[in-house]
């Protein structure tokens, strides 16, 4: 079994392993993946040395809780981290309710969700989560999905943020000062949005997805130095921003779960032909890069295969020369701000 190093969340007792297991797919999350496969996966995880398991009740409408919490259960609680979210409140399917188009087509459990950022709404997330996973305590309980990227109108995001801070977080506050939940944070795909809810409230940690990579690193004008000065841990979700930064930058690449636009498919191009001429494959720089950042805590990409789960392991363990970085600056294609692997 392998050991990969950790670093702790904010200001609070936790450690997270630096590459964690983003438990979207598992659930069926814009893939459809077998009980047996995603046992598989998990197991693939453990034994290369990850302890820290990100989920959600929206991945899977509860799915990706469920298996998770089945795997983990065969292992003491204390030797692994959870993180899991609240917005979204679920229940059964009622007679001659519609379905989520994705829930009839992957055969998902026949329960809809509900946004609910409310006091009552965080307490009944978290209870049905616990009950899926199987546990009684949580790690680390995130926010999920108050950000343009997800909502698509401003009224209603500043409705739900306005929920979130005047009912919403006093839960939150109150689970962790009781000690049933270790932290609070939110999972976002938007770095403003961050921000915001970091200096709105007393937030450990921020989950970021997709917006500070290899490709992207407008986090750094002032999400990132804001949380390394208040002690706010960063999470990085979608190291390979959906696709594109995965391998080969083909024609027909994603970014942001959508197809790439041409000058992002072109940039790709020019990162990973840096990354070959130093004999890097392309995914373990965009793996290595974000933890570089003395903010960030975990970086934590998803998979859909086991073999996909091993690629991961070994890109966070590929050797990087430090003159790889230095040429990706050179040509400027990374941030001449953003802290680099391998440089003190």
């Amino acid at each position: 079994m392998d050991h990969i190093a950790a670093r702790r969340i904010g200001t609070t007792g936790l450690s997270v392993t630096e590459l964690g297991f983003g438990a979207a797919p598992i659930g069926g999350f814009r893939a459809t993946i077998s009980e047996a496969e995603a046992q598989a996966l998990l197991e693939t995880a453990w034994q290369g040395g990850v302890r820290f398991f990100d989920t959600s009740p929206f991945y899977g409408y509860g799915r990706s809780e469920l298996r998770l919490g089945h795997f983990l259960r065969q292992y003491p609680r204390e030797d692994y981290i959870i993180s899991t979210k609240i917005g979204r409140v679920m229940h059964a399917q009622r007679p001659g309710e519609e379905a989520p188009a994705d829930l009839r087509s992957n055969g998902l459990p026949g329960f809809i969700p509900a946004f609910d950022y409310s006091y009552d709404g965080v307490m009944r997330s978290l209870e049905q989560s616990c009950l899926r996973l199987g546990i009684s305590r949580m790690d680390i309980l995130l926010v999920h999905d108050i950000d343009f990227w997800t909502i698509q109108d401003r009224d209603l995001l500043d409705q739900r943020f306005r929920t979130l801070m005047d009912s919403g977080y006093r839960a939150l506050d109150e689970l962790r000062s009781a000690g049933v939940i270790g932290a609070i944070g939110c999972g976002l795909n938007e770095a403003d949005m961050c921000l915001r809810f970091a200096q709105a409230g007393n937030f450990d940690c921020m989950l970021l997805a997709g917006r500070y990579t290899l490709l992207e690193q407008g986090a750094l004008e002032a999400f990132l130095p804001y949380a390394g000065a208040k002690n706010v841990s960063v999470i990085i979700g979608g190291p390979y921003n959906s696709g594109i930064l995965a391998g080969d930058v083909p024609d027909h690449a994603t970014h942001d779960y959508k197809a790439a636009p041409r000058h992002l498919i072109e940039k790709a191009r020019r990162i990973a032909a840096v990354c070959q001429r130093h004999q890097v494959p392309l995914a373990a720089a965009a793996l290595q890069f974000p933890l570089a950042h003395p903010a960030v805590a975990s970086v934590i990409p998803g998979a859909l295969s086991v073999r996909e789960v091993q690629q991961n392991l070994g890109h966070l363990r590929q050797p990087i020369p430090v003159a790889l970085w230095h040429e990706l600056r050179a040509e400027g294609l990374l941030a001449p701000t953003a802290p680099i692997p391998g440089q003190a």
